[in-house]
């Protein structure tokens, strides 16, 4: 099998040749004066097997992955592997005339399989053209908090409806997990604090799937910094960490973040490419 990488997946895209022992495609990606991509695969594929791994996080990272997928137009079967899926928040038809931004793009990716990894809502998987399979992460992530050796470690989800993601860390490590549950006290009041279990003296690591604008988990921070925590940890598998998020998370008392590299950041001190090769090496 080749591997051919985009170029927001170079880096993701070379671990998981080498994990394989696969042949890695060398492309080029330019853009004209004008603003349009270019892209050209270097490298004979002809009649083999191609995947193509190519996190979609900007629109021209969009744009590139279209065509890298047309590029191999001659393969024998294309795999498509979008790390990051982009505008895979967008899930959902909020007022008459909107898109449903995320069906949009995966009716636009051909290929006979595809797979993402710990996509936003796994129904946006019904609207590839394509055998669509979901990936999850949060077991490396796991592994990486194991290795930290913190004091009587505690992986915290934001919500219930992350709870799986918390557990899936945990699973076989001794990690205990737990979730936040909101509780309104008054009108003007919530109470914020872990379901089950005490955070006092513990170092707790907050686990989501994706940290965005940072605000919710800065005031998480806060908030158990408060309830008398040790240390307090934010991770997540897509570091998409926009604007000041990072300023934001320092701020409130974060002592480190940790990410996986389906998107390439200072904070991707874990990599997705052992999930990958798993699944596309089968």
């Amino acid at each position: 099998m080749d591997i051919a990488g985009g170029p927001a997946s170079q880096l993701l895209a070379g671990r998981v040749s080498e994990i394989l022992n696969d042949n890695l495609l060398v492309s080029d990606f330019k853009k004209f004066p004008d603003g349009e991509l270019y892209t050209r695969i270097l490298d004979d594929f002809s009649g083999h097997d191609v995947s193509i791994i190519q996190s979609t996080v900007t629109d021209s990272d969009f744009v590139s992955l279209l065509q890298l997928i047309d590029a191999c137009s001659d393969a024998s079967t294309i795999s498509v592997v979008i790390p990051y899926m982009g505008y895979a928040r967008q899930d959902k038809r909020f007022k008459p005339g909107e898109p449903v931004s995320s069906r949009a793009v995966a009716r636009a990716i051909k290929a006979d399989t595809v797979y993402t990894v710990n996509i936003h809502d796994e129904s946006i998987l019904e609207h590839f053209d394509a055998k669509a399979i979901n990936l999850d992460a949060s077991p490396v992530i796991g592994k990486y908090i194991k290795s930290m050796k913190l004091k009587d470690p505690l992986i915290i989800s934001p919500d219930d409806g992350a709870i799986g993601l918390a557990k899936n860390a945990s699973n076989d490590l001794g990690i205990d997990y737990d979730f936040l549950e909101k509780t309104r006290l008054s009108g003007e009041s919530v109470s914020i604090k872990p379901k089950n279990l005490a955070v006092k003296g513990r170092d707790v690591i907050i686990l989501d799937d994706i940290i965005s604008t940072g605000g919710t988990m800065a005031e998480t921070i806060t908030l158990l910094r408060k309830q008398g925590a040790h240390d307090v940890y934010t991770a997540c598998i897509h570091p998409v960490l926009s604007n000041n998020a990072v300023l934001k998370l320092f701020k409130a008392g974060v002592k480190g973040i940790i990410a996986t590299d389906t998107i390439d950041k200072g904070v991707s001190v874990v990599s997705a490419a052992p999930v990958i090769a798993k699944a596309i090496g089968k």
